[in-house]
């Protein structure tokens, strides 16, 4: 079944259709100097759409976040959580195929690329599994996939242009149909731009974005001059999703509108000049210490917390005093608890919050409730289990208090992996595959495994070496602990003497 978009009317008054499977399948590129009705283009094809196809929209200025209130789009405030956060949000996005607005306005120019690249990222590296179709529109694409170096550290444009470049050159078989719009065609990289297939090119002025325009649609430069004639609204449409040849067409009306609307000319206030000057040259306001700004909150930790909140809604009785043999004997059963939950197959890719819910059930089912551990005692316990290791055995050997400490400088997602191969070299096991890592860290992707043991090499922790067959072995620097040679590419199962 074909679903024809109405985006509006062409010059000769037929209705101007947009074919959205056509679309998926083929990209968009939209350009237009500001004031063209760039915003105003994607805005009715996301109206148009949004009852057919999943969308995300990365948006720098905050003009698509009222899509949230009569279309139901997930608003996502960028400035308020973590890279990690985001991605894990992108991920879990795709997998219950809800449609997301990226809010990256309030954000400084290198942090709005970091963030669009850690959430494109969860985007793409989802599992084929959830490969739903998706739209994902990225306005002012100049920015994130910029031609040239501009102000922003080499490594945040390298995130941001890797990101933009999956989306636009293998997004399709991900089934992320990317459509970018810019305000400066000469700006955007040309191997993001040449991915396109469709393109809506409005009102430009600069012979430079022109000659591109021009290009790109297969007219002769002397008709590039067209373009400067374009009224608010109008574009010229090719592709195979719009027209075979180019068409000029007037995008029609919209359900919602942006935050901030066209300014519109008003008459100044009628004030004496003598009231003015004492408003305006008043005594500044004394100096105020601003409190330190708190770290963003983390997606995951909010969603965790909620869960928390959410079985403490009713306090506990207060049980009598237990001795310290029962105290350690209901430990134990605590652990037994979480070991039965990690045995479950799909244990290690929950998401914690969802565990510890189950955690806390099955303890207070057992009548463990006096013991049940707080959230961030349980991501303790976890990352420990997930490493085959004990609380008496953590507690227990001076040697794992040192791995514990050296843990501690990595991020906390990392530590439970950085344990595990820890204490396969102790034991002096073969080192785990790149499928029990990944596991390890709550991940199907054994390309993010391979990344995380690079990382944690960067760090100065660890050094991996490969033998002549391609089997790994991993060194922990300074404790000299050396694992057996290990196939990166074995099945889990080979690892399971590392499992709980």
């Amino acid at each position: 079944m074909t679903v024809a978009i109405e985006m509006g009317h062409t010059t000769a008054g037929a209705p101007a259709t947009l074919d959205l499977e056509e679309l998926l399948a083929t990209r968009l590129l939209v350009q237009g100097n500001s004031g063209s009705g760039k915003s105003h283009l994607l805005r009715r094809l996301l109206e148009q759409s949004s009852p057919w196809v999943q969308q995300t929209i990365i948006d720098p200025e905050g003009d698509f976040v009222s899509l949230g209130d009569r279309f139901g789009h997930l608003v996502i405030d960028a400035e308020e959580h973590t890279e990690r956060g985001l991605q894990s949000a992108g991920e879990r996005a795709r997998i219950h195929r809800v449609s997301t607005v990226l809010n990256l306005e309030g954000l400084d120019a290198e942090n709005q690329m970091r963030r669009a690249a850690a959430f494109l990222g969860g985007l793409f590296e989802v599992a084929r599994d959830h490969w739903y179709p998706m739209l994902v529109v990225v306005d002012e694409a100049q920015l994130f996939a910029p031609a040239v170096a501009g102000e922003v550290s080499d490594e945040a444009r390298k995130l941001s242009l890797g990101a933009m470049t999956n989306l636009m050159c293998r997004g399709r078989k991900r089934g992320l149909a990317g459509i970018i719009a810019t305000q400066r065609l000469a700006k955007l990289a040309k191997n993001v731009a040449a991915e396109a297939s469709n393109f809506l090119m409005g009102r430009t002025f600069l012979d430079i974005d022109m000659a591109r325009a021009a290009d790109l649609l297969g007219m002769e430069r002397r008709q590039a001059e067209a373009f400067r004639d374009l009224e608010r609204g109008q574009f010229m449409a090719l592709g195979p999703a719009l027209s075979r040849r180019p068409l000029g067409l007037r995008i029609g009306p919209t359900d919602t509108s942006p935050r901030n609307g066209t300014p519109r000319l008003m008459p100044l206030p009628e004030s004496a000049l003598e009231d003015a000057r004492a408003i305006i040259l008043a005594a500044p306001p004394p100096e105020t210490v601003r409190p330190q700004r708190r770290s963003s909150p983390d997606l995951l930790d909010q969603l965790m917390a909620a869960k928390s909140a959410a079985l403490e809604i009713r306090p506990e009785p207060v049980e009598p005093q237990i001795s310290a043999e029962d105290l350690a004997e209901r430990r134990e059963r605590v652990d037994r608890v979480l070991r039965a939950i990690l045995a479950q197959p799909d244990a290690g890719f929950r998401v914690i919050g969802v565990l510890y819910q189950e955690f806390v059930v099955r303890c207070r089912i057992e009548g463990l409730a006096s013991v049940v551990p707080d959230l961030p005692e349980f991501r303790r316990m976890l990352t420990r289990a997930r490493a085959g290791l004990g609380s008496d055995m953590a507690a227990g050997d001076d040697a794992w208090q040192d791995v514990s400490v050296r843990a501690s400088l990595l991020p906390e997602d990392m530590q439970g992996v950085f344990m595990m191969i820890a204490r396969a070299a102790k034991e002096g096991w073969p080192c785990p595959s790149d499928a029990a890592i990944a596991r390890a860290y709550g991940s199907h992707s054994l390309r993010r495994a391979r990344r995380l043991l690079t990382y944690i090499e960067e760090q100065g922790l660890i050094v991996c070496q490969l033998d002549g067959v391609g089997r790994r072995t991993v060194t922990l620097v300074e404790l000299a602990w050396v694992t057996a040679p290990g196939d990166p590419n074995a099945e889990e199962a080979e690892q399971g003497r590392l499992a709980v």
